[in-house]
Parts: structure tokens; C-alpha cells; sequence
């Protein structure tokens, strides 16, 4: 026969059927409180950078690979054909003005100055001959023309005396003419001396002059020379420290050959290479910005190299610190070649999502949405961009890489 239920064993099954209840109920509840949230797509606020749209000036500037080099390079290269002897100092070492680098071996062209004295003397000896031939030539021609002045006017006043004997009728025409022939031929002989004179002058002048031609061309080359024996002391003309030497003893060096580099690493300068699409936009005197570090160095563009290679150009910046303490010969910095500025203008700050110039869909801040929204952007510095239309000063922009949502036109920002 049946036996009545216990009245606890059912107060149990009524409880657990009541909170099973409940379960299910908080459940329910849940999903409709948090599902919108698993469904709708989300960003979390610390995993965004955003910037803010501001009013104030703007740089538009190009953005080149620089390298900081000495303001200041002596190169040395080797006045003569010579051997390498000693070198005396070692890439890195402190330079006075004055100190020697290296030691040449100077046997030729010290062999070439005695070759070019020998053939001076020579030339000198010969100029010493020629005006002594000139002397004893012009000596007897003059004796010579003295003597046919005299006589010349011997048969002068021959010619004469038979002209009154002639006009005495005591003498014959044919002898009268006789003698005028022979002062006539006398007067012609003299003349032709005193021309042998003028010409054996003009003709040895020539001559003297030709060999003191040559006697100059050989001293110029002996000053050249002695010039370049000075010049091959390898000394430095600046302090300043040796950045290069030729490595090797022994080492023959043709002349014109580079045989060490002293910088003065007191002042820099850098030089920028960028692309030659640019060239347009590029002039001297162009402010542009260093970037060391985190440090940025003001300067301008002191030139731009005519030479284009493999579609790069390179522009030469001075620096307005020549000295700071960041410099370092070789160092590879950031350079921004400022083309215009703009004194008021809405901008923002650069990222992945505000690339720069152009018309772009951006992500803006609205309470805790985030809408995306098509923005034009003009010109740009190496940190901010013009804003042209679309934002509005005090808009907060996401500036970090939206590239996986840029599908969406609302997310929401927890």
C-alpha cells in the first residue's frame, strides 16, 4: 500500500525546483544585459593612441636620410711619385697644426731638381757665348764701317776735286764718272755695314731673348718642384685628427694620389640624400631640422648638389649648433626639409590611421562610440598634418592602425 511522502523530501524538491528557477532566470537576464555587448564590436581605450584637432602653425617638410660629417676635411694627397718611408701617426690621433703625418721618399724628385739645375747652367752658358759672339761680331762690323766712312769721304772729295778739274776742262768725263761710281759704291758698302750691324743686334736679340724663355720655363719648373719637395713635409696645415693614412710602408704613391684625411671635429655639418622627385621643391637657404635621438637641431640648406645618381640627390645642411654634444662624425640622423609653413591651421597629430596628405576615412571620438568619418588632409611636417575639412578644432581621433576596421562605420569604445 502507498506511504504518504515526507513532508521534508518535498519541501527539497519545491526548493531546488525554485532555484533552478532562479538560475535559469539570471541567466536569461544576463545574455539580454551583456549579449549586445559580445555581438557589437568593441575597442578598449588603453589599446588606442588618439590626437586631438588644435589651431596653430605648420611646417610642410620632406623627410631625408642625413649622415653628420666634419664641417671642416683636409685632404692630403702626394705632390710627387714617391715611396712611403715611416708613417708616423694613426688614424685617430690628435693633430697639432704643424705635426708631420708620414715620411716620403723623395730621391727623384730631389734627383729631377739637379737635373733641372744642371740644365740651367747650361742654358746659362749658352746665353754667356751668344752675347759674346754678338760682341766680337758687332765689333768688327763697326770697325768695318768706320773704316768705309772714311773711305767714303776720301773719294767724296775725290769726286769733288774732279768735278772742278772737269768744269776746268782738265780732266775727261770718263774719269769723272769713274770716281763718282767708286764714292757711290763706298756710300752703298757703309750702308749695307750699319744694316749687317742693326741686323746681327736684332738677330742675336732673338736669340737672347729665346734662351731667357727657356732659362724662365726651366726656373718655374724648378720652383715647381722645390714646391712640391715643401709640399711632400706631409704636415698638417690645421688641428684636427687623422680620420685616414696610407696603411702600408713601402707603398708607392703616384702623384695626386690621396694619402690621408685630417677633420676638424669641432663643427659638423650633414649631408642628406633623398629622392630626386623633390629636386623642384629644393633651394639653398630652405630651413630644415635634425633629428639626433630624440633631440632636433635647427639649420638650413647651405647647397644643393647638382649631381643626381640613381634617382637620389643630396642637399648639405648647415647647422645653427655646429657643436652640440650629439654630433658624431658618421652618425646617421633623421633630416625635415621645410618647403612652406602656415602660421594658423587645424591640425593633428601623424600615425597609421593619419598618414598624411590626401582624403582619408578616420575613426572620431563621440562619447563612447567612435565613428568613422571621412577627413581631407593637406600639408604635413615629420609629426603633424593639416587638417582641410571633416574634423573640427578639439575633435579626438584615433591615430593608431585601424586597418582591421575600417570595414565598420561604428565601434564602441569601452
Amino acid at each position: 500500500m502507498d506511504r504518504p511522502v515526507d513532508p521534508a523530501v518535498s519541501r527539497n524538491r519545491t526548493l531546488k525546483r525554485i532555484g533552478l528557477s532562479l538560475v535559469v532566470g539570471l541567466m536569461l537576464l544576463g545574455v539580454f544585459a551583456w549579449g549586445p555587448g559580445f555581438v557589437s564590436p568593441s575597442l578598449s581605450r588603453s589599446r588606442v593612441r588618439t590626437g586631438t584637432v588644435t589651431i596653430g602653425p605648420i611646417e610642410q617638410t620632406i623627410t631625408a636620410s642625413g649622415t653628420v660629417v666634419p664641417e671642416y676635411e683636409q685632404v692630403l694627397s702626394s705632390p710627387v711619385d714617391a715611396r712611403v718611408v715611416k708613417i708616423l701617426k694613426r688614424p685617430g690621433d690628435v693633430l697639432r697644426k704643424g705635426d708631420p703625418i708620414l715620411t716620403l721618399d723623395l730621391t727623384e724628385a730631389l734627383s729631377q731638381v739637379k737635373t733641372l739645375d744642371d740644365r740651367l747652367s747650361i742654358k746659362e752658358n749658352e746665353q754667356s757665348q751668344l752675347r759674346i759672339d754678338l760682341e766680337n761680331t758687332l765689333i768688327g762690323l763697326k770697325s768695318q764701317l768706320e773704316i768705309k766712312k772714311l773711305e767714303a769721304q776720301s773719294l767724296q772729295l775725290q769726286a769733288e776735286q774732279n768735278q772742278k778739274l772737269r768744269n776746268e776742262e782738265l780732266l775727261s768725263d770718263e774719269e769723272l764718272r769713274r770716281s763718282e761710281v767708286e764714292r757711290d759704291k763706298a756710300f752703298i758698302e757703309m750702308r749695307k755695314l750699319a744694316e749687317s750691324i742693326g741686323n746681327a743686334e736684332r738677330s742675336t736679340g732673338a736669340q737672347l731673348q729665346g734662351r731667357e724663355i727657356e732659362m724662365n720655363i726651366l726656373r718655374q719648373e724648378k720652383q715647381d718642384t722645390q714646391r712640391k719637395l715643401t709640399l711632400a713635409t706631409t704636415e698638417s696645415d690645421r688641428d684636427g685628427v687623422l680620420t685616414w693614412v696610407i696603411p702600408e710602408v713601402g707603398s708607392t704613391v703616384r702623384r695626386g694620389e690621396l694619402i690621408a684625411r685630417i677633420a676638424d671635429l669641432r663643427s659638423f655639418r650633414v649631408e642628406a640624400t633623398l629622392s630626386d622627385i623633390h629636386a623642384t621643391q629644393l633651394s639653398a637657404g630652405l630651413p630644415a631640422r635634425v633629428r639626433v635621438n630624440e633631440s632636433y637641431l635647427d639649420g638650413t640648406i647651405s647647397s644643393v648638389l647638382p649631381t643626381i645618381k640613381d634617382g637620389v640627390m643630396t642637399v648639405v645642411i648647415a647647422l645653427k649648433d655646429k657643436s652640440h654634444s650629439l654630433l658624431r662624425s658618421n652618425l646617421r640622423v633623421d633630416v625635415y626639409l621645410v618647403t612652406s609653413r602656415k602660421e594658423r591651421a587645424l591640425k593633428i597629430k601623424r600615425g597609421p590611421a593619419v598618414p598624411g596628405e590626401g582624403r582619408h576615412d578616420v575613426f572620431v571620438l563621440r562619447g563612447d562610440a567612435v565613428l568613422k568619418t571621412p577627413v581631407e588632409f593637406g600639408i604635413s611636417s615629420f609629426d603633424e598634418t593639416e587638417v582641410i575639412s571633416g574634423l573640427i578644432d578639439g575633435d579626438e581621433v584615433i591615430i593608431s592602425d585601424m586597418a582591421d576596421h575600417m570595414h565598420r562605420r561604428e565601434i564602441r569604445l569601452r
